[in-house]
């Protein structure tokens, strides 16, 4: 397996632990410490991840490593979530997210305008790959269309990457030169 295929592999299975504690956290509330590796585990093997040997050992230091970095918190022998961490899983969860598609497409497009500065350029990178892979199409580098309602979305992303006014949401009745776009949704209107 190359380089770069490994480095995503391991990546992928860094974001999946970080999930797993995360989300094993918040749906406990307050969860003691000695269990977190254990129930983490759990929701691994959801994901279809195999632990070995040395999950506990990588549960740990991940596990360490969220609270260094301000995702959880440890009080009195208890692990709690903090906003950062509950920021974190959701930006964790959007890749999963799907937006609801409604049964009829209402005609308008959804369009997000971004100017987000040269210096930078690492976020802007991240909001250009998040919104292609929740299934966005670019219309310019910067100007992004989807045809369903995603402001939700929107507020999570502005919240997630601390984006306020740098992100436009626009709800648009018409775009010249269309077809393409719809072809690309399977849109029929």
């Amino acid at each position: 397996m190359g380089n770069i295929e490994n480095i995503s592999r391991k990546r992928k299975s860094k974001a999946d632990i970080q999930k797993a504690i995360l989300a094993t956290v918040k749906v406990a509330g307050l969860l003691a410490l000695a269990t977190v590796a254990p129930n983490s585990i759990q929701y691994l093997k959801s994901f279809g991840l195999i632990p070995n040997k040395r999950q506990k050992e990588i549960m740990e230091s991940s596990r360490d490593r969220l609270i260094k970095n301000d995702l959880l918190k440890y009080e009195n022998g208890f692990l709690e979530l903090t906003k950062k961490g509950e920021i974190k899983l959701q930006l964790l969860e959007m890749v999963d997210w799907k937006i609801n598609k409604p049964y009829k497409w209402d005609g308008r497009w959804r369009m997000l305008i971004f100017d987000i500065p040269e210096k930078r350029k690492s976020l802007r990178d991240k909001v250009r790959l998040t919104l292609l892979s929740i299934g966005f199409l670019k219309l310019q580098d910067s100007v992004w269309i989807y045809p369903y309602a995603c402001e939700d979305l929107v507020n999570l992303l502005k919240v997630n990457f601390k984006v306020g006014k740098d992100l436009l949401y626009l709800i648009v009745d018409s775009i010249e030169n269309d077809k393409d776009f719809k072809k690309s949704f399977n849109l029929t209107k």
